[in-house]
């Protein structure tokens, strides 16, 4: 007797999972249900969007998920979010690690936004608020253990603003100063350069949600 034929299809359950709840989050996107879903892309942390974006909950709803900002960022530091995003999906976002945004002057990423998501009304570079640079491990941070690395420092677009050099007294030694680099919360921009830049494998500074809230040009 012949053996069966092995079937390589989808099944239903794969069907269901894979095919069937990204469509379902999408329509559920503009209303109070969407919130289930953003849960499991919220998990994976803080996305850092382009410069201009606006509240976070209502760009998901602004943004058409056209590419066009991405298109026009010459320095191809912004990409679409794959199906990780969860409902995030095809929404443009940077990651400083590979690529930092490099504040161009022009801002080229929001003139060609067509939809709101990004606010057309920030022509200033100082004032992107795309989020604060944190340094979340100090004990391996060489410029604070003595070692006058100073990368991000000098690295930063607004160098002596968003962040400057402290010296103290190094109480280790009794002997040396420590020339610590301090992030000043209300002059950061976000732009992740200093993330990109720091000299560790895994960077000691990195971008998170900004502690000012920027404003909101989308209208529904």
């Amino acid at each position: 007797m012949s053996a069966e034929p092995t079937y390589t299809g989808i099944t239903r359950r794969q069907f269901l999972k894979g095919g069937a709840i990204t469509p379902i989050a999408f329509m559920l996107a503009g209303s109070g249900v969407a919130t289930v879903y953003l849960r499991p892309a919220d998990a994976q942390g803080f996305t850092l969007r382009p410069p201009g974006a606006i509240a976070a909950k209502r760009f998901l709803s602004a943004c058409i998920r056209c590419g066009k900002c991405a298109q026009a960022c010459p320095y191809r530091s912004i990409r679409m979010a794959g199906g990780e995003a969860g409902i995030g999906i095809g929404t443009p976002l940077i990651t400083p690690r590979e690529m930092p945004c490099y504040l161009c002057s022009d801002l080229p990423c929001i003139k060609a936004c067509p939809s709101g998501a990004l606010d057309k009304e920030l022509k200033e570079i100082e004032k992107i608020r795309m989020g604060t640079a944190v340094i979340i491990d100090r004990e391996s941070c060489l410029s604070i253990r003595g070692l006058r690395c100073e990368v991000c420092y000098r690295q930063c677009p607004l160098i002596d603003k968003a962040i400057t050099i402290e010296p103290r007294h190094n109480t280790r030694t009794g002997e040396h100063t420590i020339m610590e680099p301090v992030v000043h919360k209300e002059k950061c921009v976000g732009c992740g350069i200093c993330e990109n830049s720091c000299v560790l494998p895994k960077p000691v500074i990195v971008v998170q949600k900004s502690v000012e809230t920027q404003k909101d040009s989308y209208e529904f």
